[in-house]
């Protein structure tokens, strides 16, 4: 199909109208982002300042900080002296402890003698039992062997 004059006359004319809403629509999204762009800067802005801010009252904070380890470091002095002397309070009172000790150790063997004599003792009664048991039933089996032979 050969293109007429006709034909080229609506391509120019759709091309035009491409190129006007083009550019109208280029020349608002411009706009747009050009008003987004001052915001954002703006944001920035008050983001730096807000920043700078906390950085100071930081700063402020860090100085508390600092005197507080300092006050934090004396009285830590104060409780190394104060444990110095617990210690050695502590030691004398182990040697205390560790005499006490002593005297139990030597209580609990003398009830180990107490327990191994009593352990003997109950060795006897075990056998005694065990034989009187024996016995029984030695007397019960001749008892009830006699009545069944006497009744028959």
């Amino acid at each position: 199909m050969p293109v007429t004059e006709d034909d080229n006359h609506v391509r120019e004319l759709v091309e035009r109208i491409v190129e006007e809403k083009l550019r109208a629509f280029v020349a608002e999204r411009d706009i747009e982002l050009r008003e987004r762009l001052v915001r954002v800067e703006e944001a920035i802005r008050h983001q730096g300042e807000l920043m700078e801010q906390g950085f100071r009252l930081m700063e402020k904070r860090f100085e508390q900080v600092d005197k507080r380890f300092e006050q934090v470091d004396k009285r830590f002095e104060q409780v190394d002296k104060r444990f110095e002397m617990l210690i050695a309070q502590m030691e004398k009172r182990f040697e205390q402890v560790d005499k006490r000790f002593e005297q139990v150790d030597k209580r609990f063997e003398q009830m180990d003698k107490r327990f191994e004599q009593m352990e003997a003792e109950l060795h006897m009664i075990v056998r005694r039992l065990d034989r009187f048991m024996f016995w029984s039933l030695g007397l019960t089996l001749t008892a009830v062997l006699f009545v069944i032979g006497f009744l028959k």
